[in-house]
């Protein structure tokens, strides 16, 4: 496999329903083997509420979100709410056949997780990767990722502080994730459906005590632009896969404004459930 690589592709700040459309573009392209596995970098502007692929909208106050002026989306992928904002978003899409996909889910997650933690490493956090133990942590009413447990999560001194989700279609896998570089973690229940004020109160209470942020474990501001530099030195080391900077294709280009138009910008497709 001597050709073998990993196309990069670097973006600008874009909206919640562009950053999705473009992901789903780039699963079609690598999947039908139109381009290589690739691993992009984007992060949202405006700031955006994703909802994970199954979340009933009935979690979100979307009074409270247009008051905010923060955009929704519906991911391709499961899980639960993430407020996408002072953040690094990463994607990989590769085709099922590409050697570091392989396997279930977990068992891909997992290996995909040595070049998330390689990159942490490369900015002097050392992160873990460990089961929940207790079946009973995995709270999953609650409708926000960070607070959610899962298995070989990863963490920094016991706070979350990945969030990813994996979704395999058209015989590929695209799996994205979102690291806050600072901010207040807990700001997203601010948009969410709750019965009382008391229970946002310990709804926030419960993810300041479970999630963080980079500038929080790091003790100073990490830079969107270093943490891209040490993903990819924390990939190409942990994978032994060479990256290869690159960009979107027409095609895909082309094919992101479809999808944007059929799905990701569609009230019917964001509301639906």
């Amino acid at each position: 496999m001597e050709n073998y690589f990993w196309r990069l592709i670097v973006n600008a700040p874009a909206q919640g329903a562009w950053n999705m459309a473009v992901d789903e573009a780039i699963l079609e392209s690598t999947t039908s083997h139109l381009q290589p596995a690739t691993l992009r970098f984007y992060s949202w502007n405006p700031f955006c509420l994703s909802l994970g692929h199954g979340q009933s909208i009935k979690d979100i106050d979307e009074e409270s979100l247009q008051e905010h002026g923060w955009d929704l989306v519906r991911r391709p992928t499961g899980g639960k709410a993430i407020l996408h904002a002072d953040e690094f978003t990463y994607c990989i899409c590769a085709p099922q056949n590409d050697p570091h996909v392989q396997g279930s889910v977990l068992e891909s997650y997992r290996h995909l997780s040595q070049g998330l933690m390689g990159a942490l490493q490369n900015i002097g956090l050392a992160a873990s990767s460990e089961p929940h133990k207790d079946p009973s942590e995995r709270n999953t009413t609650q409708p926000i990722c960070f607070e959610v447990p899962s298995d070989y999560e990863i963490t920094l001194n016991g706070k979350k502080i990945i969030g990813s989700a994996q979704a395999r279609k058209k015989n590929g896998i695209l799996q994205h994730g979102a690291i806050p570089l600072f901010g207040d973690i807990a700001r997203i229940t601010d948009v969410l459906q709750y019965s009382s004020e008391e229970e946002r109160a310990l709804s926030r209470s419960q993810l300041i005590a479970h999630a963080t942020t980079l500038q929080e474990q790091a003790g100073r501001k990490i830079t969107w632009k270093n943490l891209a530099q040490a993903f990819v030195c924390g990939f190409e080391k942990a994978l032994d896969v060479k990256i290869k900077p690159g960009r979107l294709s027409e095609l895909e280009r082309r094919r992101a404004k479809e999808i944007l138009e059929e799905k990701y910008a569609n009230p019917d497709w964001t509301r639906r459930l």
